[in-house]
């Protein structure tokens, strides 16, 4: 789902695709620099939803933009609803700050942990400690396909098939196998790393969720989180159960492209969808392509819920902003500035992570 789509001439012309194609970032040639650096094409942002300006606006006079309803319940965050698609809240700031450098923290070095699978499983097996792996250095070395024994324990982790085994080793060790080995920097793969997932595994090959699959538990402070923001969407009198979850990860020029979130039972529960780091562009479109999309700034700490007929609507992140004056990550920086979290910090400030959490049954 990530970066360009395949399309067929028809799709391109609907008017979700158009939207995508407003929003996406493109470059344009600067013909007054003998470098000729590329700079990003300036986008009509004008018709962005902006919740963030419409609370402050509330805030001020007690108003609201037409087709906008603000939701009068016992919850301790202001929630935003859209007449024209309903089962879709926004709740703006949601998350704190401290909250968001945790779960930044936890995105990068525990969500992409075996057994947890992410995208890097279909080529170089599980890996271990990408994160740390980056900030040290190294590289990750293919070591040729495992023995017997290797490969059961290999598949007790990942229902891969046979294949070569990947380690990390120090620049210089790796430099020495340069020639035998294929090999990748970690600081490569981090940013290649798009998606992991937690609790029931969802397998992207059948579209549907594995249950026999290795993993881990979401993590508990996770669920609590989710179970809370999933209030204002919930069925009287239900409870929010966090079965799984997809961590996305979205670094400069990354898109989403525009889909639905279709493969659990029961569409009366939420997805409950987390931003973290930089500053995006998210599309809610209707039940068919031909929709034209809204489109609504997310930052991080913003929580978007879609529940009922809102999960019948296409949706996708054509943008995310990465420069200093768009990214809006200054919170984040302030409170990242120990000298433990600069190589979070580091990250972030060109990337915005996802968690978004289902009940699947």
């Amino acid at each position: 789902m990530y970066g360009a789509e395949a399309v067929t001439d028809d799709s391109d012309r609907t008017a979700f695709r158009k939207a995508e194609k407003k929003y996406k970032l493109y470059y344009d040639q600067n013909p007054k620099s003998s470098k000729k650096k590329k700079e990003p094409r300036a986008v009509d942002l004008s018709e962005v939803i902006d919740f963030k300006s419409i609370l402050d606006s509330f805030n001020r006079n007690g108003e609201l933009p037409p087709g906008v309803s603000m939701l009068s319940c016992d919850f301790d965050q202001p929630i935003f609803s859209l007449e024209s698609r309903p089962g879709f809240y926004f709740l703006p700031g949601a998350i704190s700050v401290e909250e968001q450098s945790h779960w930044i923290r936890e995105s990068l070095t525990s969500f992409p942990q075996p057994p947890n699978r992410t995208n890097h499983n279909a080529i170089y097996g599980p890996v271990c400690d990408l994160f740390p792996a980056a900030g040290e250095g190294k590289i990750l070395v293919e070591e040729g396909c495992p023995s017997a024994d290797r490969v059961s324990e290999s598949n007790s982790l990942d229902n891969s098939v046979e294949g070569p085994r990947w380690k990390f080793y120090e620049e210089s060790v790796a430099s020495a196998r340069a020639n035998t080995s294929k090999s990748i920097p970690a600081s490569l793969l981090l940013r290649k790393l798009r998606w992991s997932t937690l609790g029931l595994q969802f397998d992207w090959s059948k579209r549907n969720y594995d249950i026999y699959l290795p993993h881990s538990k979401i993590p508990q402070a996770l669920c609590q989180l989710a179970q809370r923001m999933a209030i204002p969407a919930m069925p009287v009198g239900e409870n929010f159960l966090p079965e799984a979850a997809i961590v996305n990860y979205f670094g400069l020029g990354d898109t989403l492209g525009g889909h639905l979130d279709d493969m659990e039972a029961d569409w009366s529960k939420p997805i409950v969808s987390m931003s973290l780091g930089c500053k995006a562009i998210f599309l809610l479109g209707g039940k068919s392509r031909q929709v034209l999309p809204l489109a609504m700034f997310l930052r991080s700490g913003d929580v978007v819920l879609m529940a009922g007929e809102a999960r019948e609507c296409f949706h996708g992140v054509p943008r995310i902003f990465t420069d200093e004056e768009n990214a809006e990550i200054s919170p984040l920086e302030r409170h990242l500035s120990d000298q433990n979290d600069l190589a979070l910090l580091e990250y972030i400030r060109t990337s915005r992570i996802n968690i978004n959490i289902r009940q699947v049954f």
